[in-house]
């Protein structure tokens, strides 16, 4: 079993986990984007809504794009990793490859506590993918704390490239952001990923 092998909503009740919704960024604003990054994700949109892209391509023309953006945006201070292997709890189940993690900087080669979120490439619906995300955000908890990281807040993002869902897990409780975001404008999605990543770097610096 691993992280996709969670079914949900099962995975709340495997991990005694209770689940609400909110505003999870209230006072986030959609942030400028610069005139290239515009020019190049306008083409990345139109290749990925030409009716044969998939899974992979999707990821590779919409997600990595925007989560780039994002990444440079903290010069540094977090880290962004592609397809790579989370052991957090063998034990539990709790082990795979996730779509991105994000991370506290420097960039390095290796996945190193303590990781900030995780985001699930997911086709067609976007509840398809909640067991497989709500896994990963449990396991970035267990793999924090037994690096001996401050337990804190864990986001989760579930994407089908065109349309995001934020989630936050702090302790037992999940929650859902009230909205699902699309890319129509991009610039408020970027600003929640930026707001997200600095309420998360601000409780991890407390």
């Amino acid at each position: 079993m691993a992280f996709g092998d969670f079914g949900y909503p099962e995975v709340l009740t495997e991990f005694g986990l209770t689940d609400t919704t909110a505003d999870l960024l209230p006072h986030a604003k959609a942030v400028p984007l610069e005139a290239a990054f515009g020019t190049v994700f306008g083409q990345c949109a139109a290749l990925a809504g030409s009716g044969n892209a998939t899974e992979k391509a999707r990821s590779e023309l919409l997600i990595a794009p925007i989560l780039v953006d994002v990444w440079s945006r903290f010069g540094g201070r977090i880290t962004l990793h592609s397809g790579a292997e989370l052991v957090a709890d063998r034990a539990a189940k709790l082990v795979g490859v996730c779509d991105f993690l994000m991370g506290r900087g420097p960039q390095m080669p290796r996945v190193a506590a303590p990781l900030l979120v995780v985001i699930e490439a997911n086709r067609d619906l976007i509840e398809n993918g909640f067991g497989q995300c709500i896994a990963s955000m449990v396991g970035i908890q267990r793999f924090n704390r037994s690096a001996g990281k401050p337990d804190g807040p864990v986001y989760g993002v579930v994407t089908t490239g065109t349309v995001w869902r934020l989630l936050r897990l702090d302790g037992a409780t999940l929650t859902y952001d009230y909205s699902e975001f699309t890319l129509e404008p991009v610039d408020r999605l970027v600003g929640r990923l930026v707001a997200m990543i600095e309420s998360l770097l601000a409780v991890a610096s407390a």
